[in-house]
């Protein structure tokens, strides 16, 4: 990984433009989105830019450009349509300790934009450090048919209401709620219009303590494996990786497949952690049991043959799912 996926608060920082046709006006659109500080680099500026600066979101600079130009800069984008240039100014802008982006040259680039999808306060960036850039517009476009116009909105209702959860919902409870609201009736109802009653659903479960299916049981999910592959996880396993608070692997061999899982998520590798396989049927699988009985989801990595051993003492609801594709 070339470049480090993160996302920066741009308010109150100073973000420079330099060129002032429609290379320039494609990034000003992307960092009107953003509450950075806008000013345009350049002698003349085509209408769009113009009337950036003088409805007030942007500021223009028309003089010499030197290193001092990009002295506060937190990021500086450079597309003045003249490769020879850019690279030139590029290199102005380094002097003055800047991070830059030039437009169409990856190589001078310290950072790149990312295809974007936009649920604002919900944002999904795609990159391919410069290498597939029809493929991100390509995982862009699914993207936006998986996530429904309406989520951003669901998103930031639901930051409001954070320290009323925080107040009413005992912590064990907290994140089966979230779940609730993110993959039940709340979020349906908002993506068919019903934005009200969502919200009364929420109040009233934050009322009452929790998510109305919060029976306060956890789940334990077996995942009977045959191959290490992470590639060949079946979508339901790596869902079920992903909400875990526990994940036990009953083979050192399965690790590959932990980069899948929760990132706090409680990890333990059997003949790493614990011994050998005959944890397996040890004292020491209570855990399970125990992170169960207080809420938590369980995620059990399994070699095939071993799942039915596995299985034994465990709650008779537990689920089985499908590993690995075939």
């Amino acid at each position: 990984m070339k470049f480090f996926p993160m996302f920066l608060r741009m308010q109150d920082r100073d973000v420079l433009i330099v060129g002032g046709g429609e290379t320039a006006a494609q990034k000003a659109r992307l960092m009107l989105k953003s509450e950075a500080r806008l000013t345009f680099v350049a002698p003349e500026l085509d209408i769009e830019l113009e009337a950036l600066v003088h409805e007030g979101k942007a500021f223009h600079v028309s003089g010499a450009i030197t290193p001092e130009t990009f002295r506060d800069a937190q990021l500086v984008f450079i597309g003045t349509g003249c490769p020879g240039i850019d690279a030139c100014l590029h290199d102005l802008a380094k002097l003055g300790g800047a991070l830059v982006n030039v437009v169409d040259q990856p190589h001078l680039c310290e950072a790149t934009t990312p295809s974007i999808v936009d649920r604002d306060p919900l944002v999904v960036a795609i990159g391919t450090e410069g290498a597939a850039p029809v493929l991100a517009r390509q995982v862009k476009t699914r993207l936006e048919e998986i996530l429904e116009p309406r989520l951003g909105d669901l998103v930031a209702f639901g930051g409001r209401m954070r320290e009323a959860v925080a107040f009413r919902v005992p912590r064990e409870k907290r994140r089966g709620f979230w779940r609730w609201v993110y993959t039940d009736a709340p979020r349906k109802l908002y993506a068919r219009g019903a934005e009200r009653e969502a919200m009364e659903q929420i109040k009233a479960a934050i009322e009452a303590g929790g998510a109305p299916s919060d029976k306060g049981a956890g789940q334990v999910s077996l995942l009977p494996v045959s191959a290490t592959d992470p590639d060949l996880l079946t979508l339901r396993a790596v869902q079920r990786l992903q909400e875990a608070d526990l994940v036990v692997c009953a083979d050192p061999s399965f690790a590959p497949m932990l980069e899948l899982a929760r990132r706090d998520a409680e990890r333990v590798i059997v003949g790493q952690d614990h011994g050998t396989e005959d944890w397996l049927l040890s004292d020491q699988r209570n855990v399970v049991l125990e992170d169960f009985e207080k809420g938590a989801r369980v995620v059990w990595l399994v070699a095939r043959r071993d799942a039915e051993r596995a299985a034994l003492g465990l709650p008779d609801d537990v689920e089985r799912v499908p590993a690995v594709r075939v």
